[in-house]
């Protein structure tokens, strides 16, 4: 009988056991919830204002609308530039750069790269007129890429014909169905030699560079942000402690003012993580429904 209630005890503190820590972990979920909820950053004073630039840079009218935006407040002093990117798509890196740059007629740039700013991270990077790099940040990079995948092989050892129509012989070249024809391969290469002239350019007028210096670092080669320095592709080592000091000596800025981000906006920042996978899988399908049309990369390889 003894036994029996002992028995009967036990349960019972067990019962309480799990009970406490079943309370422990809903508080928990609850917590996490809540810090998840959407909060704007209410901002009334002067203040310098954050813009991160991370993961893979895709068309974002939203990011170009809050860069636009920026440009016209009267409350921010500053712009630090937060950059944590391999690059992306030629067309979305340029819009990133136009639009800092409109930031830059009225208000002090200084960018801050973290784990790498290259290629299209580079564009972003120079849109500013001070550029701070840790020593191992990557950097450089700068070219143009268009990869188009061939599937003709494929297609051959398991029997399947594709018939295409098109009106001009370079409609929808080069095709992932056969193998590209010179005349093909020779118009990707114009469009590419287009789009690494207009970098290159803003890379010799955005950091003063020509001849032999302008060549070595364009020929599409990663460097690290000590490499950087000496090739005069950033101004500085550093983080973003080093980005406000050059803000307060070189333009006043006030450096007990407050850091605020406006991109991502913090309520922002969950989903932007969660959704990155994604979005690399939408571009990697893209280039291969698209394959006529790739998009051309400014991306670190």
């Amino acid at each position: 009988m003894s036994s029996t209630a002992d028995l009967i005890l036990e349960r019972r503190r067990t019962r309480r056991r799990l009970s406490f820590w079943r309370f422990l972990a809903i508080a928990a979920v609850v917590v996490a919830v809540i810090a998840m909820v959407p909060r704007d950053v209410v901002q009334t004073g002067d203040h310098i204002a954050r813009i991160s630039i991370d993961g893979v840079i895709l068309d974002d009218p939203q990011r170009d609308a809050i860069l636009a935006d920026l440009a016209e407040r009267e409350d921010v002093d500053a712009v630090i530039v937060s950059i944590s990117s391999p690059g992306g798509t030629v067309v979305a890196s340029e819009a990133v750069y136009l639009n800092l740059r409109r930031i830059a007629e009225t208000k002090p740039i200084v960018s801050v790269m973290r784990e790498y700013a290259a290629s299209g991270g580079y564009i972003t990077a120079i849109a500013a007129d001070h550029i701070v790099a840790r020593g191992n940040t990557m950097t450089g990079s700068i070219g143009v890429l268009a990869e188009i995948p061939n599937f003709a092989g494929l297609l051959d050892t398991i029997g399947i014909d594709v018939t295409r129509v098109k009106s001009a012989p370079l409609k929808a070249e080069p095709s992932i169905t056969e193998a590209p024809s010179p005349e093909a391969l020779a118009a990707q290469e114009a469009l590419i030699a287009d789009m690494f002239a207009w970098f290159r350019g803003l890379v010799s007028e955005r950091r003063d560079l020509d001849g032999g210096a302008l060549d070595a670092v364009t020929d599409g080669r990663a460097f690290t942000g000590r490499q950087a320095l000496a090739l005069s592709l950033v101004d500085t080592l550093g983080g973003e402690r080093d980005a406000v000091d050059w803000l307060v000596e070189t333009h006043g800025v006030d450096p007990d003012l407050q850091i605020v981000d406006y991109w991502p906006k913090p309520k922002d920042r969950f989903l932007a993580a969660t959704l990155d996978a994604a979005r690399l899988g939408v571009m990697a399908e893209s280039l291969l429904i698209d394959a006529g049309i790739p998009r051309l990369l400014a991306i670190m390889r």
